[in-house]
């Protein structure tokens, strides 16, 4: 196999995650991991007694590193993209090496993972056929309240990050933009004191502002709206679809499925069974 970028995430807390593909990866496939944080990573690498050599890769040396990489995969060196935890290049550096990876020619393989994004959704008890990530929310309350407003419709539950020093004022903007919506905060997930808190904006904020102190990593999962999450007469709804936006008739569901925030089927059921105005099966 020609010299390889290989994407290896790694545990988010617990280091029992890691995978057994990502243990021989690492041991025996690179000769280089790039790193964020090179004291972190070399924690993990002397728990499991892999030494390779390190080389730092961030945000602020992001142009720099890719060439130094790409030379390396000229050299016939496969290298390990690593983040400090979790999957690479989710809120993380690591799209430059890669695309310059790519455009030179060589293989990226991606070895999947621990992801607080998919660990925090699924516990949520929030809708998960679909979903948004946006990264961390905007550090300045201005810029998350319009934030905040772009998604006080939408239609998919939506996963953001959140630093512990910032999280109350942001409940604050999410309680004043978002209302009553319910929301779910993921905190050390994986880690020894991995909790759940479940609410609304102002039950969580009241929980976490009578604690002396709040750290730990943090996720939050928001509730798609539910303003729009159901179609009182689908068959006319899609048949409105269908006629104005010149759409088959699985178009026009589809359409109507997205904009409700139901999965397609749903619609499909809904516009087919009896109760509805329209017999029989769809075909187009």
């Amino acid at each position: 196999m020609p010299a390889t970028l290989y994407l290896v995430s790694t545990p988010i807390g617990n280091l029992e995650d890691i995978t057994l593909r990502a243990l021989r990866v690492l041991r025996e496939e690179v000769s280089i991991i790039a790193c964020e944080d090179t004291r972190q990573t070399q924690k993990l690498l002397e728990h499991f007694n892999i030494r390779k050599p390190l080389i730092s890769y961030h945000e602020h040396n992001e142009k720099t590193r890719a060439d130094d990489i790409v030379a390396s995969l000229k050299r016939g060196e496969s290298v390990a993209l690593v983040s400090d935890a979790g999957t690479p290049l989710i809120s993380d550096p690591g799209y430059r090496v890669v695309d310059a990876a790519l455009a030179n020619g060589f293989p990226v393989v991606p070895l999947p993972g621990a992801s607080a994004v998919l660990a925090a959704l699924s516990a949520s008890g929030l809708a998960t056929d679909q979903f948004r990530f946006v990264g961390f929310l905007p550090p300045k309350a201005a810029a998350r309240r319009r934030f905040l407003e772009q998604i006080l419709e939408e239609t998919a539950t939506v996963v953001a990050y959140e630093s512990p020093h910032r999280i109350l004022e942001s409940l604050v903007d999410i309680e004043q933009v978002l209302g009553d919506r319910r929301i779910v905060l993921a905190r050390e997930l994986t880690k020894l004191h991995e909790e759940f808190l479940r609410g609304t904006a102002a039950t969580i904020r009241n929980d976490l502002a009578a604690r002396s102190s709040i750290k730990g990593e943090i996720t939050l999962v928001i509730a798609r709206s539910e303003a729009i999450s159901h179609v009182e007469d689908p068959h006319a709804e899609v048949l409105r679809v269908q006629e104005a936006e010149g759409l088959s008739r699985m178009e026009a569901i589809k359409a109507v499925a997205k904009r409700a925030g139901l999965p397609k089927r749903e619609v499909y059921r809904l516009f087919s069974e009896p109760g509805s105005n329209r017999r029989g099966k769809c075909r187009d």
